[in-house]
């Protein structure tokens, strides 16, 4: 069965020129050109990813996106805009996408980040049940993180993010490897979007004086480790 994908895009010539490629590709492909369509197919259709402008009539990317995210919390989106500052990039993230990619762009690295988000989400990536370190557990069944008993809600990405680093505990990540490993890319985007999505991790698991588990090795990477060990 061909996988469903939603592109909410006001400009006419790159919707069709994403929804041609894509379906070349095998997918089927819906459009909406503004906010309103979008949120009403998004609430109504049973897609697999949702590709998101933020500049659009009616209702922009970044209400829609908080909204599709309440309704579907583990649907990923991939906000695609010519907006590409970090505050715009970190506003996309705050709202609940798992990607982001600026205009313009190459339709090869908007497809592989697209197959990425969906080899995410369907779980081809867990191979374990439950981890832990420390008092924070994952679980990759139900898809759920807790820490002291409190649950903690991550996005599609957060939850890949952080699976990676617990399955390889104690060891200095690159970021180079996360990007490969999380994103399925092997070129340099030109984004802080690592170093993005670790903050946001950090905030939801280190929050209220807990103990800090995620550990930076400047120049080198990412560690997450318990420093009592």
């Amino acid at each position: 069965m061909s996988q469903r994908i939603l592109i909410v895009e006001d400009e006419p010539k790159v919707a069709s020129f994403i929804k041609q490629g894509l379906e070349e590709n095998h997918f089927e492909v819906d459009l909406a050109f503004d906010g309103m369509i979008g949120r009403k197919k998004a609430m109504q259709g049973s897609y697999n990813a949702i590709v998101l402008d933020i500049n659009l009539p009616q209702i922009n990317g970044y209400d829609l996106c908080k909204e599709i995210r309440t309704h579907s919390p583990r649907i990923p989106i991939l906000m695609l805009t010519a907006l590409g500052t970090t505050e715009d990039k970190i506003n996309g993230f705050d709202s609940g996408a798992d990607d982001y990619l600026v205009k313009p762009f190459e339709f090869r690295e908007l497809l592989a980040r697209i197959r990425a988000l969906l080899k995410r989400s369907s779980g081809d990536y867990s191979t374990g049940n439950v981890m832990q370190i420390a008092d924070l557990e994952l679980n990759c069944d139900t898809k759920e993180v807790k820490r002291s008993n409190r649950n903690i809600e991550l996005t599609a990405k957060e939850f890949s993010l952080l699976e990676f680093l617990m399955r390889n505990k104690g060891r200095v990540i690159s970021r180079s490897e996360i990007a490969e490993k999380i994103w399925d890319i092997t070129f340099d985007t030109g984004t802080n979007v690592i170093d993005v999505y670790i903050n946001f991790l950090r905030k939801k698991i280190e929050r209220d004086g807990s103990k800090k588990l995620i550990h930076t090795h400047i120049g080198m990477g990412y560690v997450l480790k318990d420093s009592d060990q």
